[in-house]
């Protein structure tokens, strides 16, 4: 950060968020800085259903560009901005909309179950939408008859098809390269050196399956072993009586559980694993989106109301939780 941006950045953030009639949100993921400056901080999908109940009419939205347009998609009458249009997503640009109405033609009557992590385009084309932590719920609503498609994650998938056993549902083998970097290997070299912590795993972790593994083969407790949503993640670490835990996500999240429960020690299964789209947005391009109302995101209004109605379809079935 810069000298200048060092003296009173966030107070000039709050003084232009103020005069702007705009709400700041942050990801976990961001940086520190972002995260704190932020008027609220959160999971994607928490955060744009904040910016929709928000009186504030320009939301910036300080995360990658599949949840800025979800936040668009919800609050369509709101300018909403994001600091910097190129940060982008590796697993929502895993499947694109043309990719989605071709698989959907070699299974027809299947049910379209895509997580929230996908683009407008993909949503559109969606029956219902999920969350990491209601995706079993909302796999679980379809009729045990019809197909199901799974997207876009495919450690996601595997978890969902694994808790509800259902052998008739497909999954696209999309992945964040960021959670998918985070191995089997690293994760049990981890346990091995701190055998007494508590482990939360992120469901689009590679090394989710090997979570499982080491609990089912007693080298940890089952109780110690968690797969989380991120807003899960907190939830336990509020509740937690450990004084370690072993956190398998993006390092971004660490910040937040720290805040949340300042006596436990987080560590990283993998502190290299930092998403370098998340950490694009920075103190100085914040303040530029709120000064410049700069990188506004916009939506196709018919794409915008078929993504509303899959969300929608996800809330009736089931309170959305944790999100990602």
């Amino acid at each position: 950060m810069t000298t200048t941006l060092q003296t009173g950045w966030a107070e000039q953030v709050r003084e232009l968020a103020a005069a702007q009639d705009a709400v700041v949100l942050a990801h976990n993921y961001q940086l520190p800085e972002i995260q704190d400056v932020a008027h609220h901080t959160g999971d994607s999908l928490a955060l744009s259903r904040i910016a929709a109940e928000s009186d504030a009419s320009t939301i910036v939205f300080c995360g990658v560009h599949f949840m800025a347009e979800t936040a668009k998609i919800l609050s369509p009458e709101k300018t909403v901005l994001i600091p910097d249009a190129a940060a982008g997503c590796s697993l929502a640009d895993s499947i694109t909309g043309d990719q989605l109405r071709a698989w959907k033609a070699e299974h027809p009557g299947a049910v379209v179950v895509s997580y929230v992590n996908t683009t407008a385009a993909v949503k559109a084309e969606t029956d219902v939408c999920c969350t990491s932590s209601n995706a079993v719920e909302v796999v679980e609503s379809v009729p045990a008859d019809r197909e199901v498609l799974f997207l876009p994650d495919q450690f996601l998938g595997a978890h969902v098809r694994r808790v509800t056993g259902r052998e008739n549902m497909h999954v696209w083998a999309g992945e964040c390269h960021v959670h998918a970097g985070i191995s089997g290997a690293a994760l049990t070299a981890q346990v091995d050196a701190h055998p007494d912590a508590e482990l939360y795993v992120h469901p689009e972790c590679g090394c989710a399956t090997s979570a499982l593994y080491l609990a089912g083969a007693g080298a940890m407790p089952q109780e110690r072993v968690k797969i989380l949503s991120t807003g899960g993640m907190l939830d336990a670490a509020r509740a937690s009586q450990a004084k370690e835990v072993l956190v398998a996500t993006e390092v971004g999240m660490l910040h937040q559980l720290r805040r949340a429960a300042p006596e436990v020690d987080f560590r990283a299964v993998n502190d290299r694993a930092s998403c370098r789209y998340m950490k694009m947005i920075t103190p100085e391009k914040l303040l530029r989106a709120l000064r410049e109302k700069r990188d506004e995101v916009h939506v196709d209004p018919d794409l915008a109301a078929r993504g509303r109605a899959a969300v929608q379809r996800m809330i009736e079935i089931g309170q959305p939780g944790g999100g990602e």
